[in-house]
């Protein structure tokens, strides 16, 4: 008697992640069935959750997913996961195994991590503009030599839906990874979610909270552009309170309660509408999404007077690539 395939195991610690996780089982890269982990605690991610499986997620892929303290890969199946920057998924790398890992998107420290395993010397995984000590050095070390390991044996794909240049894809493809893009099929089959009032949508930034960007200029420029229509203002996960409480306060302005990442929430969006945002990887996803709708999407580069100290010459020029050439309006 044969014995059933190892399940392949979902771990995911935010929406994006679940999202591209639900693209990779729609493709069919990992073997099914497909059960979800979920980091515990996150609202949002369980509410992404509950509306992928109200929509019809991939068959074999099993809902709702469980909250879980820890990160475990499967004993011999496919481990799917999105943060490879994340403590809890590199201490699950460093675990023995021959599984196979599937990476999805997790914003722009996706695009980090591959230049990171593409290059020539040992390098520790940790976010950009990270200071580590050295257990979580050697724990991100650990980490690169096992997603290495697992290039040269086959066992690694990235799925990506953000644009990788042709010498880094032809650097991974030297590594024998397995690089594959998609433009959110799963997604773009669903039926259409329903759009806001307002045709102006503003998609929220993160770059405040991070200490990134100064809170003032960015208020007044979400203000002005209230000046000219009312919109819809749609916050980042991780956004600033205080920044959220200011922009409420404007009438001219309807801030979105948090839940289900804006690739969900705005997918109903049409070419009445209109998108703006500062940097973002959404900026990318949602032309994707909304290709077919023709809805106008909008990235305006940051000023210079708007960074702080924090925000390094490559940070500022890795965000650029995620704006699609308007200038700021004011």
């Amino acid at each position: 008697m044969s014995s059933s395939p190892a399940p392949s195991l979902i771990w995911a610690e935010s929406p994006l992640q679940l999202l591209s996780a639900v693209e990779a089982c729609h493709l069919d890269l990992p073997p099914t069935p497909v059960d979800l982990r979920l980091r515990a605690g996150m609202a949002p991610l369980e509410a992404t959750a509950a509306e992928v499986e109200r929509l019809g997620a991939p068959p074999g892929l099993r809902l709702p997913g469980d909250p879980a303290g820890t990160a475990r890969p499967p004993r011999g199946g496919c481990w799917i996961v999105g943060d490879v920057f994340s403590g809890a998924v590199q201490r699950g790398l460093v675990l023995p195994g021959d599984h196979r890992l599937v990476v999805v998107d997790d914003g722009l420290a996706t695009l980090h991590l591959l230049e990171l395993l593409t290059s020539a010397r040992p390098r520790p995984l940790t976010r950009a503009r990270a200071r580590p000590g050295p257990t979580r050095r050697a724990l991100g070390l650990a980490a690169w030599m096992r997603l290495r390991a697992a290039a040269k044996s086959g066992r690694l794909t990235v799925l990506t839906a953000l644009p990788v240049s042709a010498d880094l894809a032809g650097a991974l493809g030297e590594l024998s990874v397995t690089l594959r893009t998609h433009d959110f099929p799963w997604l773009r089959s669903r039926p259409p979610a329903a759009p806001p009032e307002q045709r102006l949508v503003v998609l929220g930034s993160s770059l405040v909270r991070n200490d990134l960007v100064r809170r003032e200029p960015y208020v007044r420029w979400v203000r002005s552009l209230a000046e000219r229509e009312p919109l819809s203002y749609r916050p980042h996960r991780r956004e600033s309170p205080d920044v959220l409480a200011e922009l409420s306060a404007d009438p001219r302005i309807s801030v979105a309660e948090p839940g289900v990442p804006v690739e969900l929430s705005l997918r109903g969006l049409t070419a009445e509408h209109r998108v703006i945002s500062l940097p973002s990887t959404a900026l990318t996803s949602l032309r994707l999404i909304l290709r077919a709708a023709r809805t106008r999407i909008e990235g305006v580069p940051i000023p210079a007077d708007w960074w702080t100290s924090a925000a390094d010459r490559e940070l500022r020029d890795h965000l650029s690539l995620f704006v699609g050439g308007v200038e700021l309006i004011t």
